[in-house]
């Protein structure tokens, strides 16, 4: 993604906001979506692994009968 373009504000001392360009969010945005996405993807995938599987040629075979 590369360096953030952001301006921290602070509060009695602490930093309590950030702002940034709305273009720069809405790619932080969609990256956070992105690494969610993945991980659901890998616990989905996690909790499957035992699972019964059949090969595409058995699924085409099955879609035709």
């Amino acid at each position: 993604m590369g360096a953030l373009n952001v301006q921290i504000i602070k509060k009695n001392g602490k930093r309590e906001y950030v702002v940034m360009p709305y273009e720069e969010f809405l790619k932080v945005q969609e990256e956070l979506d992105d690494y969610q996405n993945l991980r659901c993807l890998r616990e989905a995938k996690k909790a499957e692994q035992n699972a019964p599987t059949i090969s595409i040629e058995e699924l085409k075979r099955h879609l035709k009968a």
